[in-house]
């Protein structure tokens, strides 16, 4: 697994002092923690994503949210409509800083074994996401 790299890099550039900031994807769709997991799935099929950012009422991250993890909800039979992405979001406390280094947060990623990592700002407002190709 690589880190995908969304921005051309210069013939000259180093990549041992690359950050996440150099090398993540956008936030894409955020949406808030009140919203239903049906209303998060049409979001994410009218995106065109695999994944959603979380936030608060304040606009802060709480978490990110698959597609895989969504349909495992809506196939539980514990479903109901009133289900809401803050009632599911349970440990979803990784997040990584703008200025980590790429390689750090890469051994993090495979450690955590996670597929994506929000990317935070000091204040807690996601920036983006750093994701994992295969």
């Amino acid at each position: 697994m690589t880190l995908v790299q969304m921005q051309a890099r210069p013939a000259g550039a180093t990549p041992v002092h690359r950050t996440v900031a150099d090398t993540m994807d956008a936030a894409g769709p955020q949406v808030c923690d009140d919203m239903s997991v049906e209303v998060a799935l049409s979001v994410m099929a009218a995106a065109r994503t695999g994944r959603l950012v979380v936030c608060d009422q304040d606009g802060l991250r709480t978490g990110l949210v698959t597609q895989t993890e969504l349909a495992a909800v809506c196939d539980s039979s514990a479903y109901t409509d009133r289900v809401r992405l803050r009632d599911i979001l349970g440990d979803h406390g990784a997040f990584t800083s703008p200025v980590t280094t790429a390689a750090e947060a890469e051994h993090a990623m495979h450690c955590l074994r996670l597929g994506a990592l929000p990317v935070v700002e000091e204040q807690g407002s996601a920036l983006g996401i750093l994701a994992l190709s295969r």
